[in-house]
């Protein structure tokens, strides 16, 4: 089997168990707060960082940029909270749907934190993507604008923010560095709360939560593993079947079915990411061989543990994403090594 023929499969099994943790935070959330979840799932991800944070303790979290870490720990927290949240609120696939604007808003933040240019074919494309956005959340049709749509766009916005942040701070910062402050912080973030909102779960919730914490920790990898086999550009094309996946499974565990203007927005969505990030990829294939071959050398030069992209970049994410953990995806060629 080839290497992209791995990576195909390795991807679909991580977007599949992206989808199965979304439809089971809908049900956990039922009886548990929303930080209250995102605790049990930071202590996955803190006991899996483990390993690398004791290696090189306390040098891994050093940093030259506080500001930004900082600020890409609070789009994180936020992305991961609000991804949580909005299955709550809003039928499984429309809230999986909006957060794929996530793709547009890094478009735009690119410009300020990474001084990328945006032409009018980006501009464009992120036109059409938040018109399909437009579209699933409805304004004035029939009266039938929801608020709580909102929520997956704001934590779209705030998982943008975090990997524009990532993609900035790994140009000099360590891959255990990032996954440090990822795990210390978010989970935090999520844990001082648990003083006043945490209700003791049964023994059979306790293995909800915890077996939602390990699918995604385990999706995180997975993911990583996908995108070490197979280009980057075909990894993000899969991202999309989680859509499927979410109305799949919306419909199955309850029984919600996918309006038509959920359905003609995720299309548009769809079509405009593809687009952008297709352009994305014949800009990058444009660059100067040499600076490829500048970069190769250092990125072999780091020592065990200290790879130039973070471990822990979920924010796709992207994607990313959702900033399903925030890993961010666009590093040129195949991935070295994901998270919010």
């Amino acid at each position: 089997m080839s290497d992209t023929l791995q990576g195909i499969l390795w991807a679909l099994l991580a977007t599949a168990l992206f989808a199965t943790v979304a439809a089971l935070a809908k049900i956990a959330v039922v009886d548990y707060h929303v930080l209250e979840i995102l605790f049990f799932r930071q202590i996955v991800v803190f006991a899996s960082a483990l390993p690398n944070l004791l290696r090189n303790f306390p040098d891994n979290l050093r940093t030259s940029q506080p500001l930004a870490h900082g600020l890409r720990l609070i789009g994180a927290f936020c992305a991961l909270s609000a991804g949580i949240w909005a299955v709550a609120v809003l039928p499984l696939a429309t809230a999986v749907t909006l957060a794929f604007s996530q793709v547009f808003f890094v478009a735009l933040l690119a410009r300020w934190f990474l001084g990328e240019p945006v032409d009018r074919t980006r501009l464009v494309a992120v036109a059409a993507g938040f018109l399909g956005v437009i579209i699933v959340m409805r304004p004035g049709v029939d009266g039938l604008f929801n608020p709580y749509a909102l929520i997956p766009v704001g934590g779209a916005l705030g998982a943008a923010i975090a990997v524009s942040c990532v993609r900035h701070i790994s140009q000099t910062e360590s891959s255990a560095t990032l996954l440090g402050y990822q795990a210390i912080f978010v989970g935090a973030m999520s844990g001082i709360p648990m003083f006043w909102l945490w209700v003791s779960p049964t023994l059979p919730d306790l293995i909800l939560l915890l077996t939602m914490a390990v699918l995604a920790t385990a999706a995180q990898w997975i993911g990583i593993r996908a995108l070490r086999l197979a280009e980057v550009s075909i990894i993000s094309n899969i991202e999309y079947m989680k859509l499927i996946y979410s109305g799949i499974l919306g419909y199955l565990l309850f029984q919600e079915v996918p309006d038509r203007y959920t359905v003609l927005g995720a299309l548009v969505i769809v079509f405009a990411s593809a687009c952008l990030f297709r352009r994305e990829i014949g800009r990058k294939a444009t660059l100067p061989h040499k600076r490829n071959q500048h970069r190769r050398p250092e990125c072999n030069e780091q020592p065990a543990g200290k790879a130039r992209h973070p471990a822990g970049e979920s924010f796709r994410q992207a994607p990313v994403h959702q900033y399903d953990g925030a890993a961010e995806k666009e590093p040129p060629g195949k991935r070295a090594d994901k998270h919010a």
